[in-house]
């Protein structure tokens, strides 16, 4: 792949940018990027917290609460306004007061893809896995010498941090699918780890959500490469869809994985190939094989992650294709990945109590729920230990359209506690609540709608050895310290 030129320190139209609801994990990253390019940046939130403390830090002028004041904290008034769809409402008062002013508003993708001008860009997108997958490609890329700028869900456990303005001209970052924003990206490079449907709230049906996938592909610039898992058919089907076009175009599509469902994705040759996963502790080790044009010859060699999981191994191989489609060496990205120290709430390892350790996961599809209790069990598989779930659904919509999906998911583990659904931007809708998933469980399970109650019944069943993990999108990760103090209180 050709480079191209230097990136732009910044493009004119970002010079001063005022950000609603900075405080945002994505958000507050696309600060950092702003404000280590040059920029002048402004926000309000809701609320203080340590992420806009670090922000002022470093420059930015964030007022607490949201008022048309907002507007006047940079001298001259903001260049743009920059919202999210999810977090804020049409009619926040600076919205309302952008509009009368004139200024022009802009959803954060569409800022994410002016900052990617001039850069060779590294998307990750998918229903699953999008976040640790994108990590591990910074951390390999990293690792070769790279030093990207990354945008990403969740923050490295070896930085701390979710975003970095980087001295090369590689830029990593998820592309999100939820509401269609990766539309306003055109890639270099795309891995698409699965697709299964998600999302119905703006999509409304599984053929929209799909076609999303389509157009997006269609969007890689000649030149570029579509990465695709083989093990999952949806992703395949997009491999069957779009080779013959794309190829067309000059886009190579390569396929990864065990190749379950290669025969959806006719001509889309396995390149890194997963002959066998084994727990390791809490990772894994994977036996693969590398095929051209990833590599010269075809090469057999182990592969370290150290997050547990089938669906992990197979993310670290979509890390490695993709990375190495940047224009680095696979034998050095492969080592990169192995050094990878995991995501914040990714089988977050938080803590060990009375012989008992607990983890946390941001899993809130049940196909998420189901992948990190197989992994679970791949961890505690060699000793007398059980897996207790702690499950917080989210969102209304998706808890109603997923319940009996979640209860087969969570019927993995051997205990199963569900929490009250998190409704995060929905309104509750009479009858969902956790107890239509609780009472679908095949495993012993219970209802705990009183988050206070939470760690208490879950030290009540605990025994030496068990492992735990809180799961959800919302705040269920607040309770992984309280059950540890539970634990500890109980002894």
């Amino acid at each position: 792949m050709t480079a191209p030129a230097t990136p732009q320190q910044l493009p004119t139209q970002l010079a001063r940018v005022h950000m609603v609801g900075i405080g945002g994990a994505g958000m507050s990253g696309l600060a950092r990027i702003l404000l280590a390019r040059g920029g002048q940046v402004s926000g309000s939130d809701a609320k203080d917290s340590r992420g806009i403390l670090a922000l002022r830090t470093r420059g930015a002028l964030v007022q607490v609460g949201h008022a048309p004041s907002a507007l006047d904290l940079l001298d001259g008034g903001p260049t743009v306004v920059v919202t999210t769809r999810a977090a804020i409402p049409d009619d926040n008062p600076e919205l309302v007061a952008a509009r009368e002013r004139g200024i022009e508003i802009l959803y954060r993708p569409e800022v994410l893809a002016l900052l990617m001008t001039d850069y060779r860009t590294l998307l990750v997108s998918g229903t699953h896995g999008k976040t640790s997958t994108t990590s591990m490609s910074v951390v390999a890329l990293q690792h070769s010498g790279v030093d990207p700028s990354f945008a990403i869900g969740g923050e490295l456990n070896e930085s701390g941090t979710n975003a970095h303005h980087g001295s090369g001209d590689v830029f990593v970052a998820e592309a999100d699918e939820s509401d269609g924003s990766l539309l306003k990206y055109t890639p270099d490079v795309v891995v698409v780890t699965n697709i299964e449907v998600d999302h119905l709230d703006f999509f409304g049906t599984e053929a929209a959500y799909v076609d999303v996938f389509d157009a997006f592909a269609s969007q890689i610039r000649p030149g570029g490469s579509l990465v695709l898992c083989l093990d999952d058919p949806g992703s395949a089907a997009l491999g069957g869809r779009c080779a013959a076009p794309l190829a067309d175009r000059g886009v190579a599509v390569l396929g990864y994985g065990a190749g379950t469902h290669a025969d959806l994705a006719p001509g889309v040759p396995l390149v890194a190939e997963l002959l066998e996963v084994t727990p390791r502790g809490a990772g894994s080790t994977s036996a693969v094989r590398l095929h051209p044009p990833i590599i010269d010859g075809v090469v057999e060699r182990s592969l370290e992650v150290t997050l547990p999981g089938r669906h992990m191994a197979l993310n670290a191989l979509g890390a490695l294709v993709g990375c190495v489609r940047t224009g680095v060496d696979a034998d050095t990205v492969a080592d990169g990945i192995e050094g990878f120290g995991g995501v914040h709430r990714r089988f977050e390892f938080r803590g060990r109590e009375r012989e008992v350790d607990v983890y946390d996961d941001y899993a809130h599809h049940p196909t998420e729920v189901r992948a990190v209790l197989e992994a679970a069990r791949d961890v505690v598989r060699h000793g007398s230990g059980r897996v207790i779930a702690v499950f917080q659904p989210h969102l209304y919509s998706r808890t109603a359209e997923f319940a009996s999906a979640f209860a087969a998911s969570l019927s993995l583990a051997d205990e199963v506690l569900v929490a009250d659904v998190y409704g995060a931007r929905e309104a509750p809708q009479p009858g969902v609540s956790g107890l239509l998933i609780a009472d679908q469980v095949t495993v012993p399970a219970a209802f705990v709608p009183n988050m206070s109650e939470i760690a208490g019944a879950v030290a009540e069943r605990a025994r030496r050895g068990d492992l735990v993990l809180t799961i959800g999108a919302g705040d269920i990760t607040m309770q992984a310290a309280s059950i540890l103090s539970a634990l500890a209180a109980s002894e």
